[in-house]
C-alpha cells in the first residue's frame, strides 16, 4: 500500500489505477482511526472499488473551543489499520498541501444549518464541506464512503455534491458498533473506564425511544423521557435527543416513513453522537 503526500502525485497515481477499469472509492478520514473506518474501506472494496483513504486532520471544521490540538490522530497506527483493511492507497497531506499560503476560499452551506449538530458547532459543516469538496475534486472518485453515525454530515455532503454537480456518488455505510452497542468513535478514547461502562446507555435509550414511537408513543414524549433517563444516569449534558425526518431533518411529530431518533450528549470529556431508525 502506497502513502502519498502531494496532490500531483495523488492525481498521477489515481490515473494509473484507473487504467485497469476499476472505480475509485474515496474514504475521507481525520485520523484517529478505528474499526468503523476499516468498515468504510471494506465497503469500497466489496463494491469493486479501489479504496483510496485520506488522512487529514482538517482544521477548518474545528472551532477555537474544540479539541483539534488533542484529537488522537496517530499516523503510523492509522496507516497500519488502513493497510489491514485493504486500502489501495493513502493520501496523507500536510495542512499546507490542502490550504497553501494565501488560500482564501470558503464554502457556506445552508442545508440543515439550524438543527442538530449545526446548532452547537457553528461553522463545522462549512469546514467539512470545504475539505470534502477539495478531496472530491482532487481524487475525482466515482464513489465516496461515509458512516451513518454522522448522518447529518452525510446529508450535508450529498447536498454539496448535488448543488455543485460533483460527479461522485455518496455511499453511506451502517454505523459500526462495539459488542455492547456503543457506536465506534475516535472520541470514545476520551472516556474513563467508568464512563465507558455507562456510554452504551446512549444507544439503548434511543433504541427504546424509537421502539416506543413506532408503537404509538408521541415523539416528543418518548424523546423527552429518554433524555431525562440519560441525564439521571450521569450524562453531563444532552444537547439534543429528537425524532426527525431522515432526509429533511424536520421534526417528526409522528413516526411516518423514514423517521430517525438523533442524539448528542456529553459524558466526561467526550461528546457522543448516534442515531437509529424508527422501526416501520
Amino acid at each position: 500500500m502506497e502513502v502519498i503526500t502531494s496532490i500531483p502525485a495523488l492525481r498521477a497515481r489515481i490515473g494509473a489505477m484507473r487504467a485497469n477499469g476499476q472505480g475509485i472509492g474515496l474514504v475521507p478520514t481525520l485520523g484517529g482511526l478505528h474499526d468503523g473506518h476499516a468498515a468504510l474501506v471494506e465497503a469500497a472494496r466489496a463494491a469493486g472499488d479501489l479504496p483510496v483513504a485520506t488522512l487529514f486532520l482538517n482544521p477548518a471544521q474545528f472551532s477555537e473551543s474544540e479539541d483539534l490540538e488533542r484529537y488522537p490522530a496517530e499516523r503510523d497506527a492509522d496507516i497500519a489499520l488502513l493497510k489491514a483493511a485493504g486500502a489501495a492507497l493513502v493520501f496523507a497531506p500536510a495542512t499546507e498541501e490542502i490550504y497553501p499560503p494565501g488560500f482564501s476560499t470558503r464554502i457556506s452551506i445552508t442545508a440543515f444549518e439550524d438543527v442538530l449538530c449545526a446548532q452547537n458547532r457553528p461553522g463545522h459543516f462549512n469546514g467539512v464541506s470545504l475539505v470534502v469538496c477539495k478531496l472530491l475534486c482532487i481524487a475525482r472518485a466515482e464513489r465516496a464512503y461515509f458512516g451513518e453515525k454522522d448522518w447529518q454530515q452525510c446529508l450535508v455532503v450529498k447536498a454539496l455534491v448535488r448543488d455543485l454537480n460533483i460527479d461522485t456518488d455518496i455511499v453511506t455505510v451502517p454505523t459500526a458498533r462495539d459488542s455492547d452497542g456503543l457506536a465506534l468513535s475516535t472520541r470514545n478514547r476520551y472516556l474513563t473506564a467508568a464512563e465507558r461502562r455507562l456510554a452504551p446507555q446512549l444507544y439503548h435509550e434511543i433504541c427504546e425511544a424509537a421502539a416506543r414511537i413506532a408503537q404509538g408513543t408521541p415523539t416528543e414524549l418518548a424523546c423527552a423521557e429518554a433524555q431525562e433517563t440519560l441525564t439521571l444516569a450521569g450524562f453531563s449534558q444532552v444537547e439534543y435527543l429528537e425524532c426527525r425526518n431522515a432526509e429533511t431533518l424536520r421534526l417528526a411529530p409522528s413516526p411516518g416513513r423514514g423517521a430517525r431518533v438523533f442524539v448528542a450528549a456529553r459524558l466526561g470529556a467526550a461528546r457522543l453522537i448516534d442515531n437509529v431508525p424508527v422501526p416501520a
